[in-house]
Protein backbone atom coordinates (compact mmCIF):
# COMPACT_ATOMS: atom_id res chain seq x y z
CA UNK A 1 0.00 0.00 0.00
CA UNK A 2 1.32 3.50 -0.84
CA UNK A 3 2.97 5.69 1.86
CA UNK A 4 -0.16 8.05 1.28
CA UNK A 5 -2.57 5.31 2.56
CA UNK A 6 -0.68 3.38 5.34
CA UNK A 7 -3.75 3.08 7.53
CA UNK A 8 -2.26 1.39 10.43
CA UNK A 9 -0.09 4.34 11.10
CA UNK A 10 -1.76 7.68 8.95
CA UNK A 11 -5.72 8.23 9.55
CA UNK A 12 -5.67 11.00 6.55
CA UNK A 13 -4.55 10.34 3.36
CA UNK A 14 -2.07 12.62 2.03
CA UNK A 15 -3.94 13.99 -1.67
CA UNK A 16 -1.80 15.03 -4.48
CA UNK A 17 -3.26 18.27 -3.94
CA UNK A 18 -2.33 18.30 -0.21
CA UNK A 19 0.99 18.16 -1.22
CA UNK A 20 0.82 20.86 -4.19
CA UNK A 21 -0.74 23.15 -1.29
CA UNK A 22 2.78 22.24 0.82
CA UNK A 23 4.76 22.77 -1.79
CA UNK A 24 3.04 26.70 -3.30
CA UNK A 25 3.41 27.42 0.41
CA UNK A 26 6.96 26.79 1.00
CA UNK A 27 7.65 28.44 -2.62
CA UNK A 28 5.95 31.74 -1.44
CA UNK A 29 7.55 31.23 2.21
CA UNK A 30 11.10 31.08 0.47
CA UNK A 31 10.84 33.71 -1.86
CA UNK A 32 9.73 36.06 1.10
CA UNK A 33 12.92 35.01 2.85
CA UNK A 34 15.09 34.90 -0.38
CA UNK A 35 16.63 31.17 0.93
CA UNK A 36 15.31 27.83 1.34
CA UNK A 37 13.45 26.74 3.42
CA UNK A 38 13.69 24.92 7.08
CA UNK A 39 11.43 22.19 7.04
CA UNK A 40 10.36 19.81 9.70
CA UNK A 41 8.14 16.82 8.83
CA UNK A 42 7.05 15.22 11.76
CA UNK A 43 5.58 11.76 10.80
CA UNK A 44 6.99 11.81 7.76
CA UNK A 45 7.39 8.32 7.29
CA UNK A 46 8.79 7.48 4.13
CA UNK A 47 8.66 11.22 2.27
CA UNK A 48 5.24 11.40 0.40
CA UNK A 49 6.19 15.11 1.51
CA UNK A 50 9.42 15.83 2.30
CA UNK A 51 10.81 14.55 -1.14
CA UNK A 52 8.88 17.18 -3.29
CA UNK A 53 10.26 19.78 -0.77
CA UNK A 54 13.34 18.38 -0.87
CA UNK A 55 13.59 18.27 -4.83
CA UNK A 56 13.02 22.00 -4.46
CA UNK A 57 16.02 22.96 -2.91
CA UNK A 58 14.50 22.87 0.97
CA UNK A 59 16.45 20.98 4.12
CA UNK A 60 13.66 18.86 5.57
CA UNK A 61 14.59 17.19 8.80
CA UNK A 62 11.91 13.51 8.97
CA UNK A 63 11.31 12.27 12.48
CA UNK A 64 9.32 9.56 12.43
CA UNK A 65 9.04 5.99 14.93
CA UNK A 66 9.29 3.65 12.27
CA UNK A 67 12.73 2.53 11.29
CA UNK A 68 11.15 1.10 8.14
CA UNK A 69 9.78 4.01 6.86
CA UNK A 70 13.28 6.12 7.41
CA UNK A 71 15.15 3.57 5.75
CA UNK A 72 12.52 3.55 2.38
CA UNK A 73 13.47 7.65 2.96
CA UNK A 74 16.80 7.23 2.75
CA UNK A 75 16.55 4.82 -0.63
CA UNK A 76 14.11 7.86 -1.94
CA UNK A 77 16.38 10.41 -1.31
CA UNK A 78 19.93 8.92 -2.14
CA UNK A 79 17.96 7.79 -5.47
CA UNK A 80 16.34 11.67 -6.28
CA UNK A 81 20.08 12.83 -5.64
CA UNK A 82 18.77 14.72 -2.09
CA UNK A 83 20.28 12.86 0.20
CA UNK A 84 21.83 16.00 1.65
CA UNK A 85 18.80 17.99 1.94
CA UNK A 86 16.60 15.37 3.27
CA UNK A 87 17.67 13.32 6.36
CA UNK A 88 15.57 10.90 8.93
CA UNK A 89 15.71 10.66 13.06
CA UNK A 90 13.32 8.37 14.52
CA UNK A 91 11.34 9.43 17.43
CA UNK A 92 8.08 11.63 18.26
CA UNK A 93 6.62 14.79 18.87
CA UNK A 94 8.14 14.31 22.63
CA UNK A 95 11.75 13.92 21.50
CA UNK A 96 11.83 16.93 19.03
CA UNK A 97 13.83 18.82 21.71
CA UNK A 98 16.25 16.50 21.33
CA UNK A 99 16.55 16.30 17.75
CA UNK A 100 16.06 20.49 16.91
CA UNK A 101 18.59 21.81 19.84
CA UNK A 102 17.83 25.18 19.75
CA UNK A 103 17.43 25.25 16.07
CA UNK A 104 13.61 26.32 15.13
CA UNK A 105 12.57 25.66 11.27
CA UNK A 106 10.09 27.62 9.31
CA UNK A 107 7.45 24.96 8.36
CA UNK A 108 6.20 22.49 10.03
CA UNK A 109 4.04 19.64 8.69
CA UNK A 110 2.90 16.94 10.65
CA UNK A 111 0.21 15.23 8.20
CA UNK A 112 -1.68 11.78 9.02
CA UNK A 113 -0.18 12.00 12.91
CA UNK A 114 -2.54 13.82 15.09
CA UNK A 115 -4.66 11.05 15.49
CA UNK A 116 -2.43 8.21 16.48
CA UNK A 117 -0.35 10.59 18.83
CA UNK A 118 -0.71 10.03 22.61
CA UNK A 119 -1.55 13.68 23.04
CA UNK A 120 -2.45 15.73 20.55
CA UNK A 121 -2.63 19.16 22.29
CA UNK A 122 1.12 18.47 23.66
CA UNK A 123 2.29 17.73 19.84
CA UNK A 124 0.69 20.56 18.52
CA UNK A 125 2.67 22.72 21.45
CA UNK A 126 5.44 21.17 20.64
CA UNK A 127 5.15 21.81 17.02
CA UNK A 128 4.34 25.61 17.47
CA UNK A 129 8.12 25.37 19.59
CA UNK A 130 9.71 24.29 16.80
CA UNK A 131 8.69 27.10 15.17
CA UNK A 132 10.18 30.73 14.72
CA UNK A 133 8.28 33.34 15.10
CA UNK A 134 5.90 33.89 11.97
CA UNK A 135 6.37 30.21 11.09
CA UNK A 136 3.59 27.84 9.00
CA UNK A 137 1.99 24.69 10.08
CA UNK A 138 0.83 22.71 7.71
CA UNK A 139 -1.58 19.84 9.92
CA UNK A 140 -3.62 16.98 7.79
CA UNK A 141 -6.14 14.84 10.26
CA UNK A 142 -9.11 12.43 9.13
CA UNK A 143 -11.95 14.18 9.70
CA UNK A 144 -15.32 12.70 11.96
CA UNK A 145 -17.99 13.87 9.37
CA UNK A 146 -16.41 11.99 6.45
CA UNK A 147 -16.79 8.76 8.54
CA UNK A 148 -20.12 9.50 9.40
CA UNK A 149 -21.79 10.08 5.64
CA UNK A 150 -19.62 7.09 4.21
CA UNK A 151 -21.18 4.57 7.37
CA UNK A 152 -24.77 5.90 6.61
CA UNK A 153 -24.31 5.56 2.96
CA UNK A 154 -23.40 1.89 3.49
CA UNK A 155 -26.12 1.50 5.08
CA UNK A 156 -24.31 1.10 8.84
CA UNK A 157 -26.22 3.43 11.03
CA UNK A 158 -24.95 2.43 14.29
CA UNK A 159 -21.39 2.82 13.61
CA UNK A 160 -22.69 6.16 11.95
CA UNK A 161 -24.29 7.31 15.20
CA UNK A 162 -21.41 6.37 17.30
CA UNK A 163 -18.64 8.52 14.91
CA UNK A 164 -20.94 10.76 15.61
CA UNK A 165 -21.45 10.72 18.88
CA UNK A 166 -18.28 9.42 20.50
CA UNK A 167 -15.98 11.83 21.89
CA UNK A 168 -12.58 10.69 19.46
CA UNK A 169 -15.12 10.11 16.34
CA UNK A 170 -14.52 5.98 16.21
CA UNK A 171 -17.65 4.54 14.91
CA UNK A 172 -16.58 1.42 17.35
CA UNK A 173 -14.31 -0.89 19.56
CA UNK A 174 -12.73 -3.06 15.98
CA UNK A 175 -12.21 0.98 14.23
CA UNK A 176 -8.53 1.53 13.58
CA UNK A 177 -7.68 5.00 13.70
CA UNK A 178 -7.49 6.17 17.43
CA UNK A 179 -9.24 9.54 16.91
CA UNK A 180 -10.77 11.78 13.78
CA UNK A 181 -11.35 15.38 14.25
CA UNK A 182 -14.05 17.77 13.59
CA UNK A 183 -13.00 21.29 12.27
CA UNK A 184 -14.04 23.18 15.66
CA UNK A 185 -11.85 20.71 17.53
CA UNK A 186 -8.79 21.75 15.62
CA UNK A 187 -9.47 25.09 15.68
CA UNK A 188 -9.73 25.12 19.79
CA UNK A 189 -6.11 22.56 19.76
CA UNK A 190 -4.56 25.39 17.44
CA UNK A 191 -5.25 28.00 18.97
CA UNK A 192 -4.38 27.03 22.36
CA UNK A 193 -0.96 25.83 21.06
CA UNK A 194 -0.30 29.40 20.12
CA UNK A 195 -1.42 29.66 16.10
CA UNK A 196 -3.68 31.80 14.27
CA UNK A 197 -4.63 32.74 10.55
CA UNK A 198 -6.12 29.03 10.86
CA UNK A 199 -7.10 28.07 7.45
CA UNK A 200 -9.19 24.87 7.30
CA UNK A 201 -9.73 23.12 3.81
CA UNK A 202 -11.64 19.55 3.07
CA UNK A 203 -10.02 17.36 1.36
CA UNK A 204 -11.41 13.69 -0.57
CA UNK A 205 -14.94 15.04 0.03
CA UNK A 206 -16.35 12.41 -2.63
CA UNK A 207 -13.35 10.05 -2.68
CA UNK A 208 -14.16 7.85 -0.20
CA UNK A 209 -18.25 7.73 -0.90
CA UNK A 210 -17.48 6.40 -4.38
CA UNK A 211 -17.72 2.61 -4.60
CA UNK A 212 -14.62 1.59 -6.03
CA UNK A 213 -16.23 0.25 -9.08
CA UNK A 214 -16.69 3.57 -10.48
CA UNK A 215 -13.25 4.85 -10.61
CA UNK A 216 -11.64 2.60 -13.27
CA UNK A 217 -8.36 4.91 -14.44
CA UNK A 218 -6.48 7.49 -14.16
CA UNK A 219 -8.66 10.20 -15.74
CA UNK A 220 -11.85 9.14 -13.06
CA UNK A 221 -9.10 9.82 -11.07
CA UNK A 222 -8.53 13.24 -12.03
CA UNK A 223 -11.92 14.03 -12.55
CA UNK A 224 -13.14 13.09 -9.03
CA UNK A 225 -10.35 15.05 -7.82
CA UNK A 226 -11.31 18.05 -9.79
CA UNK A 227 -14.85 17.44 -8.46
CA UNK A 228 -13.87 17.64 -5.30
CA UNK A 229 -11.66 20.90 -6.00
CA UNK A 230 -14.75 22.73 -7.14
CA UNK A 231 -16.83 22.02 -4.28
CA UNK A 232 -14.25 23.44 -1.93
CA UNK A 233 -13.99 26.33 -3.58
CA UNK A 234 -17.52 26.73 -4.52
CA UNK A 235 -20.53 27.97 -3.04
CA UNK A 236 -21.57 26.27 0.26
CA UNK A 237 -17.49 25.41 0.64
CA UNK A 238 -17.35 26.66 4.65
CA UNK A 239 -20.03 23.31 5.15
CA UNK A 240 -18.58 21.24 2.49
CA UNK A 241 -14.80 21.52 3.99
CA UNK A 242 -15.72 19.90 7.27
CA UNK A 243 -17.19 16.60 5.18
CA UNK A 244 -13.34 16.02 3.80
CA UNK A 245 -11.96 12.43 4.38
CA UNK A 246 -8.68 14.81 5.50
CA UNK A 247 -8.94 18.26 6.95
CA UNK A 248 -6.04 19.96 5.87
CA UNK A 249 -4.91 23.15 8.07
CA UNK A 250 -2.92 26.33 7.54
CA UNK A 251 -1.68 28.55 10.00
CA UNK A 252 1.03 30.66 11.89
CA UNK A 253 2.81 30.71 15.02
CA UNK A 254 2.53 33.97 16.87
Amino acid sequence: MPDEQRPQRRGAVRPSAVVSSVAALAAEMSTDLQRPLEVLDLGGGTGGVAVPLGEAGHHVTVVDPSPDALAALRRRARESGIEDLVIGVQGDGDSLSAVLGDRQVDLVCCHGTLEVVDDPAATLRAAAAALRPGGRLSLLVSGRLAVVFAKAIAGEFGQARAALTDPSGRWGSTDPLPRRFDVDQLEVLLAEAGFTDVNVRGTGILGHLVPAAHIDSEADRVALAELDELLVSGPGREFLRTLGNGLHVLARRD
